[in-house]
């Protein structure tokens, strides 16, 4: 493995999201259990790490663990944001946010991650109860946003189904490489 596929395998622990254009009920449904599942799955990533391992970056140029339990919940709070528009008005225009100077603020850099977790329970708890009162053809409604464009919420539940497991891979890879 080369320098440069070794520093993308660590970047893209799980490979880069890709989205099915053809989507089944039972794809749906292993998408809202993944996205049911991250909150346990981070929580199980990060448990009995220190502070001083919370702090420690996954990669070099990259967030700390801490920076990362706390990204999930930032993006995660306005992805069901995104979901909770979309399910509700047609086509409507998201907010996007600076996702690196996030990442940055004090919250971000030094608050305790239980906060983070405790956040994300009962938010992907709230999002599958959304999800779950879906019909099918309401998989196709969508917002625009500025970065994607338009996102279908079938679009939608595959990548936030790939984003939790993504970070949680990048906690766990950190962890196998440093033994801990």
């Amino acid at each position: 493995m080369t320098t440069l596929d070794h520093l993308d395998a660590i970047r893209y622990p799980i490979g880069r999201v890709s989205i099915a254009t053809e989507v089944t009920a039972a794809d749906r449904r292993a998408w809202i259990a993944q996205i049911a599942a991250t909150p346990a799955g981070l929580r199980a990533a990060l448990a009995g790490l220190s502070d001083s391992q919370l702090n420690q970056c996954y990669r070099d140029e990259g967030w700390t663990l801490r920076q990362v339990a706390h990204h999930l919940a930032d993006e995660h709070l306005n992805a069901f944001g995104y979901f909770k528009k979309a399910a509700t008005e047609d086509d409507p225009v998201v907010n996007v946010y600076d996702e690196p100077r996030w990442a940055e603020t004090k919250d971000a850099r030094e608050a305790p991650i239980e906060l983070s977790l405790e956040l994300l329970t009962a938010l992907h708890a709230r999002w599958v109860i959304l999800l779950d009162s879906l019909e099918q053809k309401d998989f196709a409604r969508a917002y625009l946003h500025g970065r994607r464009g338009r996102v279908s919420l079938d679009e939608g539940i595959q990548l936030y189904a790939w984003h939790g497991r993504h970070h949680t891979a990048h906690i766990t890879g950190l962890r196998d490489r440093e033994g801990w």
